[in-house]
């Protein structure tokens, strides 16, 4: 995952790089009613991309870090909890019955020796 981050930083550094040597022209901000500045036009667009990207940034490195913070708590209440619960036992073991014997012969006499 390293890889690609990296690659997708260099990726970004060199279109911005490009678009830099492309629009390099000077450019005049109207701030305020009085206020001027004169500046190249990569610069304003590395400002407004920075004021849009940082704030949104800090916010996602803070959530992570919250998130990290929370799993961590979980993680250390759950160590007791788990170290308390004993292993599970074995299954009791499946015994098979045994087939029945054959049914004995039997007489239709009532007065017979089994009567």
């Amino acid at each position: 995952m390293q890889v690609v981050r990296t690659i997708v930083w260099v990726l970004l550094a060199v279109a911005l790089v490009l678009f830099s040597i492309a629009n390099w022209t000077p450019v005049t901000l109207h701030v305020w009613s009085g206020l001027l500045i004169d500046t190249m036009l990569p610069a304003l667009v590395i400002l407004a991309f920075a004021l849009g990207f940082v704030p949104m940034w800090l916010l996602h490195r803070g959530a992570m870090w919250q998130a990290k913070r929370r799993i961590a708590a979980l993680e250390l209440a759950a160590k007791p909890v788990a170290s308390t619960v004993p292993p599970p036992s074995a299954p009791p073991p499946v015994t098979t019955p045994s087939p029945l014997p054959p049914p004995a012969a039997t007489t239709n006499d009532p007065l017979g020796p089994d009567a």
